[in-house]
């Protein structure tokens, strides 16, 4: 009867334990949103994350997307070289506006990759899935609200 309860007990604390896990990683996610539409964004800021990016992934779910924060404001250029899936990249500056996008931005097949660049100089940039941009409206001077944890 004694091993019955142990068993239970433990089933119970795990069931428990998977609970909290799953509230805390739905709750602290990292967001970045344009009015209604939000993104959970993965938070790239060390020098090895920013060269590495997106490249080699296959996927990207839907309302995801990669957050590259910069030191400071500059003229950042992107490429697609290793990425397999094609992006809409997107420059905000540090009044969180969208100062140039990058619709489409294709995988880069061969060598010499291109290079895009923005026409004004920009803090963040934001890596969805192709297509994203248009389809919520997003314009140069649309505003950002970020939800960092």
């Amino acid at each position: 009867m004694k091993s019955k309860n142990k068993f239970f007990l433990a089933i119970l604390i795990i069931i428990i334990l998977l609970i909290t896990i799953f509230i805390y990683t739905q709750t602290n996610k990292n967001k970045i949103c344009f009015d209604k539409n939000c993104f959970d964004v993965e938070v790239v800021l060390s020098r090895e994350e920013l060269s590495k990016g997106l490249m080699f992934r296959e996927s990207l779910d839907e309302n995801s997307g990669m957050l590259f924060i910069f030191p400071e404001e500059d003229f950042y250029n992107f490429w697609m070289k290793n990425t397999l899936i094609p992006l809409d990249i997107i420059w905000i500056n540090s009044n969180k506006e969208i100062v140039f996008i990058k619709h489409n931005a294709q995988p880069c097949l061969e060598e010499p990759c291109e290079s895009f660049t923005p026409n004004e100089k920009a803090l963040y940039v934001l890596e969805v899935n192709s297509g994203i941009a248009k389809k919520i409206g997003l314009e140069i001077g649309s505003k950002v609200n970020f939800k960092l944890n």
